[in-house]
């Protein structure tokens, strides 16, 4: 394994090191069956809102930011802007391109 796919697999590894973190993935897996609903913005399309993730987690909208940023720097979600809201999805793809590493790698 080369120094940079190191470094981008340590980095997903510390972001899934927190069981918050853990559970936001989960969650985003399935949003219609984890979130309910939302008022702006389509699961599918936009992803699922900060608010909505913060109301489900029972933590602050700082904390619940904190968390989503880390996951977004390891790649593991994307992050779509509309307005004054954020809304975040599992970057499928990146997941199962670590998984792959991960299970080459072990």
């Amino acid at each position: 394994m080369g120094d940079v796919e190191q470094a981008v697999d340590e980095e997903i590894l510390r972001a899934l090191a927190s069981t918050a973190r853990l559970d936001i993935l989960r969650w985003l897996k399935d949003p219609a069956g984890n979130f309910g609903r939302q008022e702006i913005g389509d699961f599918d399309v936009e992803g699922v809102c900060v608010s909505v993730i913060q109301d489900r987690a029972g933590m602050s909208q700082p904390a619940v930011s904190a968390h989503l940023k880390i996951l977004h720097q390891a790649g593991l979600v994307t992050r779509k802007k509309i307005g004054n809201w954020h809304f975040y999805r599992r970057d499928e793809l990146a997941i199962r391109r670590f998984l792959d590493t991960l299970s080459t790698a072990l």
